[in-house]
């Protein structure tokens, strides 16, 4: 059996990085209404999942409003093809 990767087997890191491998780019409140979690805990996942090399953050103003949005790198979707992997090998015993 594969080893899961710990920074994935965490419920609101992998439901981020689901919502992110099927989009290019999405925005904070997105995420948060996704979610359902907490403005703080998504904040700090991001930055879990950003430190890892998983995601990039864009910050820029839309008009005077700041907006955060953000994309799963090449590195992170491949994080979540083995991820995926490991999982399945799991069920298939």
């Amino acid at each position: 059996m594969q080893e899961l990767d710990p920074l994935l087997h965490n419920q609101l890191r992998l439901a981020i990085m689901a919502l992110l491998a099927q989009n290019e780019s999405v925005t904070f409140p997105y995420i948060v209404e996704k979610t359902g979690a907490s403005r703080g805990n998504v904040s700090v996942q991001l930055t879990n999942l950003e430190e890892a090399g998983y995601i990039k953050i864009q910050k820029r103003f839309v008009g005077k409003k700041p907006q955060t949005s953000a994309s799963i790198t090449t590195s992170g979707m491949q994080a979540m093809q083995e991820y995926t992997e490991a999982l399945k090998s799991y069920l298939d015993l």
